[in-house]
């Protein structure tokens, strides 16, 4: 099966580098050879190796429309899409610009906020009356994301040509890319917190390792894009927790770590296909770098009813 993966930011596509082998040769870790994925795995415009873009417009939805076409180009009539972070709104384009190829989407950073939810989080309410225990727990996890932890993204939101000091200075590109103050749901942590457990957001860092994170920051720097990532960010119009409204198949998995765990009450009204669910007992937002076994294992079990 096809299978084109999308990363986010402050990554890029050495966070899914540990999944390749899982993925496309599946008995060497205990699966079937029939849960093989044929795997594409691009750098989004403005990171990586791929080109910084010198016109506006290229938000999630024009890179959706992208990858349709690069996965067209290379062959492929019938395929799936998978993403976190900023893989993840991609993915949700990707099905909602309805390509008759894409079978299904599979997202572990999923949008699935019902619009009454995201209006009371908006005036800074408190829960509303009537949530169930996990809804209630989303809720007071959203609290802290959106509320209190989202000062770097609103600042590559509406000024992202103002970073030039992480262009000309490795540690201003360090310091940006994995500190946001607290460790909280990013790769920084097993670094800064090396000798109290290696974790992340409370959660183990899995194989999260240090190098893993010099050589992410290196690809950045020798690439320049250190800038031209943030970009996005200006680009992006949309609420990327709010429900997304998804009509094709689409599968979810709930890491423990990640910005918000989302209730699959609120996750069947978002995605109307939802044809699979699953909360795992280890993980974060960054859950291919961290925990690429059980991503793995995740990603074929959530595409397993597709495959013809």
């Amino acid at each position: 099966m096809p299978l084109i993966v999308t990363h986010g930011w402050p990554g890029s596509v050495i966070e899914q580098l540990k999944i390749i082998d899982p993925l496309t040769n599946p008995t060497a870790h205990g699966a079937n050879a029939s849960d093989a994925f044929d795997l594409v795995i691009p750098s989004m415009p403005g990171y990586g190796f791929s080109g910084k873009p010198t016109t506006t417009g290229w938000g999630p939805e024009r890179i959706a429309r992208a990858w349709i076409v690069l996965m067209k180009r290379l062959g492929y009539t019938r395929f799936v899409a998978q993403g976190g972070d900023w893989g993840s709104p991609v993915s949700h384009w990707m099905a909602k610009q309805g390509a008759p190829e894409l079978l299904g989407i599979h997202v572990n950073f999923p949008g699935t906020i019902p619009q009454e939810i995201a209006k009371a989080l908006q005036c800074g309410d408190s829960a509303p009356a009537g949530l169930s225990g996990d809804e209630n727990r989303a809720y007071e996890q959203l609290q802290l994301a959106i509320g209190r932890r989202r000062a770097y993204a609103q600042f590559m939101a509406t000024r992202p040509q103002t970073l030039y000091g992480i262009a000309d200075s490795p540690v201003g590109l360090a310091a940006w890319l994995i500190d946001h103050g607290d460790g909280w749901g990013q790769p920084a942590a097993p670094m800064t917190s090396a000798l109290a457990g290696r974790t992340i957001n409370g959660h183990p860092a899995g194989d999260l390792t240090r190098d893993d994170i010099l050589d992410d920051i290196t690809l950045y720097w020798l690439t320049n894009t250190g800038v031209s990532s943030g970009r996005i960010y200006w680009e992006n119009k949309l609420n990327l927790y709010a429900a997304a409204d998804i009509s094709i198949p689409a599968a979810i998995t709930v890491f423990p770590g990640e910005n918000y765990e989302a209730p699959r009450s609120w996750a069947e009204r978002a995605y109307h296909k939802l044809i699979y669910y699953n909360r795992v007992e280890k993980g974060g937002h960054y859950a291919a770098w961290e925990q690429p076994q059980l991503f793995s294992q995740e990603v074929r079990a959530a595409f397993k009813s597709l495959r013809a």
